[in-house]
């Protein structure tokens, strides 16, 4: 024993060494040889499950610390790294929540953890105290890591974080600080700053004789990507998609980015190149991104595979993928409007009303989406006054001037005056009530007063006009309205409302004589010359005459006939066939179509076979207002969140009519 003992040092100094030369297999061995020697060696146990950790051996640390539960006790900070690295950030957060004083290494790993789980606002807290109570050669990786924090918080939570002016020496942080501007969505900003963070990444990497062009285009590659975005969203397409084709040929090592790109292929792809969209959008969604992207970039790359399977007539997978992403998001409204469109897509419309209906009153705060795309369907199928109905359950927003407006042109189309005339009458007391300084409330009043005086209701009309006089006194067309108004069942007080009409002199003080002398005598000879031509006599004179000569009509010369005509032969024998009076017009040839069809088939006129035409085989539908080929494609590409992807639903195919074959 006392000769065990004497060799423990020595393996210690040994196991320093191999530690210090970064040997871990050679130092795992000989701290299995110390705790061979004595079980109860902690500082032997605690080497071990370093060797481990930097051996990428993480399961096997786990195993050593389970078992070692009498030195694992200290060890705390080494679990939770390892459950981190195997992307157990659920165990790993609680592991280091029960660590009782905790310090800036244990601090350092929970913020990236808090990162993981995208819980930037603590994690954003937790990074300002490491930096403010920290006194190392790391502070520039802590800030490199807090401006992502922050772009995140803008980028992805859309909190209006404030710019912490952190110095852009880096390449990261350059790449940080565009994020941050695209979540304000100042894209010309962020193009500077990226193409700037790819400056200095190829700078930094350049210097370095053993980093090779590939390992300069793979850093790169984030970077690139997330510029295509920007120019995607510039409107800048084709400079975007050769990016993203650029970045895709050097295949990058991190998956997450190829998911990026790919994704954003597809909606530049729009409708076209369907082929390719559907292989992109398989690497998209594979099972090995789960931990390389955001929880809104994966529901995004969702719903746009959604999308694809609705405009690629896949009515089944469409389907299946909305109904688990109204699941997994129950709060988004995109699924359950592509899954309507779906349905309208498969002719089943009240099955994707009802659909929409059930949602809106389980989730009222998403309901104007819901009721708008509603509104759309019942107009598509002409059901008018379903989609007023609609419309009117917006709750406070029916009271916008482009609803209301929706919603008088709707009435006014079913020639329903009363209904058009109430709407205008509860929005001008919605904004009495809620809104009287707007100037909306002003143009809704107006807008109904116009409506009543043109409808016949002068009294109507004079009431708001007589409020609108309240509000702007000085206006002289409200004035002159109102007198008008009044003047149809009150004239002794459109009499006395007219004493307050200004003076002409009052009219005419600001007036440029000169300046309107000088207008009408560049407009004069156009107009006198058209009086010219329409007096019946014009004056004496060589202009005169010429007008007289070009409105009288030219009389038609008879035609000179032969001299030795004998009119009792053919009195109209001189005349054009069409014109004699025993002409019958041109005889049918009735065995013109003898011989064309099938032997024994009767003819029958082209017209009636021809289903284009209409007939009882196809019954031409009328126009309908608001028609549309998609109801809801449009607002399930608006509804998608902010960050680096794009939709836009596929117009609607027409469909070709097959040409007969020939004989």
């Amino acid at each position: 024993m006392a000769q065990a003992q004497q060799s423990i040092p020595a393996l210690y100094a040994e196991l320093k060494k191999f530690g210090q030369n970064q040997e871990f297999e050679r130092a795992l061995k000989l701290a299995n040889k110390i705790l061979q020697e004595d079980a109860g060696e902690t500082a032997a146990f605690h080497c071990k499950v370093v060797c481990l950790s930097k051996l990428d051996k993480f399961d096997e640390a786990l195993t050593a610390l389970h078992k070692g539960k009498a030195h694992a006790s200290g060890l705390k900070f080494e679990k939770a790294y390892c459950e981190y690295r195997l992307n157990r950030t659920v165990e790993a957060l609680t592991t280091l929540r029960s660590v009782e004083k905790p310090d800036n290494r244990t601090n350092e790993l929970l913020a990236q953890v808090l990162y993981r789980m995208e819980n930037y606002d603590e994690c954003y807290q937790l990074y300002r105290t490491l930096i403010q109570n920290s006194e190392d050669d790391y502070d520039e990786e802590r800030e490199t890591n807090l401006s992502a924090v922050l772009a995140s918080r803008q980028l992805w939570d859309e909190v209006d974080m404030e710019d912490p002016g952190l110095q852009e020496e880096s390449y990261e942080l350059c790449y940080n600080m565009a994020c941050y501007l695209i979540g304000r969505k100042d894209f010309k900003g962020a193009e500077k700053k990226l193409r700037k963070a790819e400056v200095y990444c190829r700078k930094m990497f350049e210097d370095d004789s053993e980093v090779t062009e590939e390992e300069i285009e793979d850093e790169l590659a984030i970077i690139r990507v997330q510029l295509a975005f920007v120019l995607q969203k510039l409107q800048r397409t084709e400079e975007a998609l050769s990016i993203y084709n650029q970045v895709m040929k050097h295949k990058p090592s991190d998956a997450g980015i190829s998911a990026v790109a790919s994704n954003n292929i597809v909606t530049l792809n729009k409708d076209q190149n369907v082929f390719d969209s559907k292989k992109k959008m398989k690497s998209a969604t594979s099972d090995n991104l789960k931990h390389k992207l955001t929880t809104r970039q994966r529901q995004s790359i969702n719903i746009n595979q959604c999308l694809l399977h609705l405009h690629t007539n896949q009515g089944e997978q469409c389907h299946t993928l909305a109904a688990r992403l109204k699941t997994q998001f129950p709060d988004l409204s995109t699924p359950v409007l592509v899954d309507a469109a779906q349905y309208v897509k498969d002719k089943d419309y009240k099955r994707a009303i009802q659909l929409m209906q059930d949602y809106a009153k389980a989730h009222p705060e998403q309901s104007v989406k819901i009721h708008l795309a509603s509104a759309q369907i019942h107009l598509i199928h002409g059901e008018v006054y379903q989609a007023c109905d609609d419309l009117k359950s917006l709750g406070d927003l029916q009271y916008r001037p482009g609803v209301v407006s929706a919603l008088v042109t709707l009435y006014m189309s079913q020639e329903d005056n009363d209904s058009a005339s109430d709407v205008l009458d509860r929005t001008v007391k919605w904004y009495q009530k809620h809104q009287p300084n707007s100037s909306d409330h002003l143009l809704m009043t107006r807008e109904n007063a116009n409506f009543q005086l043109k409808n016949g209701n002068p009294q109507q009309a004079a009431a708001m006009l007589e409020d609108l006089r309240r509000s702007q006194p000085n206006d002289p067309h409200t004035l002159a309205q109102l007198i008008s108004a009044y003047s149809q069942f009150d004239p002794e007080k459109a009499q006395f409302v007219s004493r307050d009409l200004p003076s002409v002199k009052t009219l005419a003080q600001n007036v440029d004589v000169d300046a309107v002398e000088a207008a009408f005598s560049t407009l004069g000879p156009k107009y006198m010359k058209r009086a010219q031509k329409s007096e019946t006599q014009p004056s004496p004179g060589p202009s005169g005459d010429m007008i007289i000569q070009k409105a009288r009509r030219k009389k038609k010369k008879k035609g000179k006939l032969p001299k030795n005509l004998d009119a009792e032969v053919d009195p109209e024998r001189w005349v054009p066939r069409r014109e004699r009076s025993y002409y019958r017009g041109k005889r049918k040839d009735k065995k013109k179509d003898i011989g064309k069809g099938t032997q024994g088939s009767a003819s029958v006129p082209s017209g009636d076979m021809d289903a284009s035409k209409g007939g009882s085989g196809s019954e031409a539908s009328s126009p309908r207002p608001g028609s549309a080929p998609s109801p809801m494609a449009s607002a399930a590409a608006a509804a998608l969140p902010q960050g680096p992807r794009q939709q836009k639903p596929a117009q609607a195919q027409k469909k070709k009519k097959k040409k007969g074959s020939k004989w």
